[in-house]
């Protein structure tokens, strides 16, 4: 049972990178690296796997609820400054 969990967590990150992949062949605006594709998969499989965890163990809805805003929040955050540098931080996307 675990595994499957796991594989759909891996499916749904693979069917997200494939939407930068695919405009890449249309457009000549979307221009990611590997670098870039092994970063964002971290990323997807780092929250997927920290949200599953999260909905695993904890048990109170409320603050489960709550721990998955925040995770996704800071993916959101931590993606937006890769892309375009709102905090202006050294590894910031230009």
């Amino acid at each position: 049972m675990k595994i499957k969990k796991y594989l759909i967590i891996l499916s749904i990150v693979i069917c997200i990178l494939f939407i930068p992949l695919i405009a890449m062949q249309i457009t000549d605006e979307v221009n990611w690296t590997i670098t870039d594709f092994i970063i964002a998969g971290s990323l997807l499989i780092g929250t997927g796997l920290l949200s599953e965890i999260v909905m695993r163990k904890i048990k109170n809805i409320n603050f489960k609820m709550g721990l998955i805003a925040v995770i996704l929040i800071i993916l959101i955050l931590i993606w937006i400054e890769l892309a375009v540098g709102i905090f202006e931080t050294p590894f910031a996307g230009d």
